[in-house]
């Protein structure tokens, strides 16, 4: 990871949980972070747009250290635009994260790099923090085109973006052809593309911005990840929606930027 970044990890709940289970499990968060904190990382939870009332006022009325963020937003302020959100109502529910151009949305809901770029640029006008999420599918990979493939997608995104907001963005590796598939990435893969990232992110004159991975991660290889794949942290899905597998990886994280790995 990097040397001056504290680490991230986001939880996204995806499509999973009604409000009862949210507030169940951020409650349950907050007792486990309460009993043994983590001061050196930063959580952030992002549950479905139902959920979202629910878990802020869990987070703020128990005081629970972590943020809230969004899966998505729209980029136009208000308008005909039936299922969408805008940044000025999730801003007022208290979030302050929020994901954009999630390998999900991009692929499921035909969210592409114009949308993308439009939606980061929405979303860190009005203030609120950007998780841009970048990654290639197997076809890609097997072509070993990566590099030119993610670079494209960040250079959409940050091409245009006022320097003065381009510390509100954060970047997801996602590599999509070792999500749910059953290959895994392996620490050179990983490390390899985290770097090239922040060589692509230099060039935007964002050396600092954090650098997630976004792959299936666990708290068996979360420090390893952080410490031979050099990432400053991780986009957790499925092993989110447990408090305990979750906050392994929030400790996981917690303990490398603390120097006890």
């Amino acid at each position: 990871m990097s040397t001056t970044n504290r680490p991230l990890v986001i939880g996204n709940w995806k499509m999973n949980l009604d409000f009862v289970e949210s507030v169940h499990l951020a409650q349950q968060i907050g007792v486990m972070l309460k009993v043994k904190p983590t001061e050196h990382a930063d959580v952030v939870l992002v549950p479905p747009f139902v959920d979202i009332r629910s878990v802020t006022s869990v987070v703020t009325s128990e005081r629970v250290p972590v943020a809230v963020g969004a899966q998505h937003v729209n980029a136009h302020d208000n308008g005909a635009h039936t299922g969408e959100v805008s940044t000025s109502m999730l801003k007022r529910l208290g979030v302050e994260w929020v994901l954009v151009g999630h390998s999900e949305r991009r692929s499921m809901y035909a969210m592409n790099d114009a949308v993308v770029a439009a939606t980061l640029r929405a979303s860190t006008k009005s203030t609120l923090h950007a998780v841009l999420c970048v990654g290639e599918d197997g076809l890609v990979r097997d072509d070993a085109d990566q590099e030119a493939f993610v670079e494209a997608q960040l250079e959409s995104a940050l091409h245009g973006l006022d320097e003065s907001l381009r510390p509100l963005v954060t970047v997801a590796y996602e590599p999509i052809w070792a999500i749910g598939t059953g290959v895994t990435a392996t620490l050179e893969e990983v490390s390899a593309m985290t770097n090239f990232i922040r060589r692509v992110l230099t060039r935007f004159s964002m050396p600092a911005s954090r650098v997630l991975y976004g792959g299936s991660v666990n708290a068996e290889n979360a420090a390893s990840l952080m410490g031979e794949g050099g990432v400053d942290g991780f986009l957790v899905g499925g092993a989110s929606l447990k408090a305990e597998s979750f906050l392994a990886i929030v400790r996981a994280a917690n303990d490398c930027y603390a120097g006890k790995r």
